[in-house]
């Protein structure tokens, strides 16, 4: 915190918040181009009429884990721009889960001063949430895989990806907490300290093996440019998943067996990986876990067990294949859509996954994203819309006497 701020947030510095950052403050000729203009309007009337002192409760109408901080720390920076007093209570600590409706925080401060801020502090508040209770639900639905948030290609903008990148960290660190491996890293270096990392992993995209013509001299050309780092190929390219894997082991082999080695399978949903097909499908799974064709399902999960693409066949049969060479310390990384009920659905097959890359913990109905803030008290007294009265600090206080 800095000593120098007249604010009095609770949160503190979020770490990782890189110096392009969603949280950084441009000034309030900014501030008051982008907030709604009935806040702008508000703020001068309340500035004619008499200021009052006034906390908002800030809540979101779905259950979430709670990432308040890239909001809390916007508020900070504002607060030390604008040498004001901005008081914030944390209701619900960082990646903790909230239900719907409950207020995440209450902030209180001058209404003149708070007015032409609802909106961009809503903005830095939703999303993050929603993030961080997808990707808490992916960690714990397979907790012994490793995580990688690769979210970044898919964001509209640097303040979008740092948001969820922010959220995907929070909702980790609460299924760390749980004993899930969780998100060890991600993409980029710019949100890399959000994983407690300096910089972002990743290897090579599918453009370095059409430029290097094959698998196999694509991992040459990587692995002599990088010695240093572990080797992860991709084996989608050329539809030859399976042979090509085991001809990068052969060509490898120390890497593959001290266990520095994996392949990823990317697989498209336009296809299935080689060798199968939707019969060879059943069978793989009838052979390692039978019991999870025999519970019904949807078709959608069905089809991440047996379909196209990325499918738990697809993972059991290329696990069968490695081990079958010799190479059972060659990992498998596996990407391609897998959300909350990929991952799931993967679970239940027992999927031999040792790393998922992933950036489906963004929200897939962005509505449910949707922050709302409604003061409940002014100059100490309570007052609240009709319909709104569970926000009101008394009411809480009167739920969490029952509750004790």
């Amino acid at each position: 915190m800095n000593e120098g701020s007249r604010c009095k947030i609770v949160q503190g510095h979020v770490p990782g918040v890189s110096e392009a950052s969603c949280v950084q403050v441009s000034g309030d000729e900014s501030i008051h181009a982008r907030t709604d203009a009935y806040f702008n309007r508000t703020a001068d009337i309340v500035r004619r009429f008499g200021d009052q002192t006034v906390t908002y409760a800030f809540f979101i109408r779905r259950p979430v884990i709670s990432a308040p901080g890239l909001m809390l720390q916007w508020l900070e920076n504002v607060a030390i721009q604008r040498g004001i007093m901005i008081e914030a209570e944390v209701v619900h600590p960082e990646g903790e889960w909230v239900g719907a409706g409950e207020p995440i925080v209450y902030v209180t401060g001058s209404f003149a001063d708070l007015a032409n801020l609802e909106t961009l502090a809503l903005q830095r508040l939703g999303s993050p949430c929603v993030a961080a209770h997808r990707a808490y639900q992916m960690a714990l639905s397979l907790p012994k895989a490793s995580f990688l948030a690769m979210e970044a290609r898919h964001c509209a903008g640097f303040d979008m990806q740092e948001m969820m990148s922010y959220g995907a960290s929070v909702g980790s660190r609460a299924a760390q907490r749980e004993g899930a491996v969780g998100f060890i890293g991600n993409a980029n270096d710019a949100t890399a300290a959000f994983f407690g990392q300096q910089y972002g992993y990743g290897t090579m995209p599918h453009a370095l093996i059409g430029y290097a013509g094959s698998t196999l001299r694509a991992a040459e050309i990587f692995h002599e440019t990088f010695p240093d780092i572990d080797l992860v190929v991709l084996v989608d390219y050329f539809g030859r998943e399976m042979t090509d894997a085991l001809a990068v082991c052969e060509r490898f082999p120390e890497l593959a067996a001290s266990g520095r080695l994996s392949v990823r399978l990317d697989t498209h949903g336009g296809r299935f990986m080689e060798g199968l097909d939707p019969q060879e499908s059943y069978a793989v799974l009838d052979r390692n876990v039978p019991e999870a064709l025999r519970r019904y399902r949807s078709d959608k999960e069905l089809r991440h067990l047996i379909g196209t693409g990325v499918s738990a066949a697809a993972i059991w049969r290329m696990r069968e294949a490695l081990d079958e060479a010799g190479w059972s310390r060659v990992k498998i990384v596996v990407s391609s859509g897998f959300g909350v009920t990929k991952c799931a659905s993967m679970a239940d097959a027992g999927a031999p996954i040792d790393v998922v890359g992933t950036g489906s913990f963004i929200p897939e109905r962005w509505g449910e994203t949707y922050a709302t803030a409604d003061i409940v008290s002014y100059n100490g007294r309570e007052s609240v819309k009709i319909g709104r009265e569970f926000l009101l600090p008394s009411v809480r206080r009167l739920e969490a006497e029952k509750k004790k």
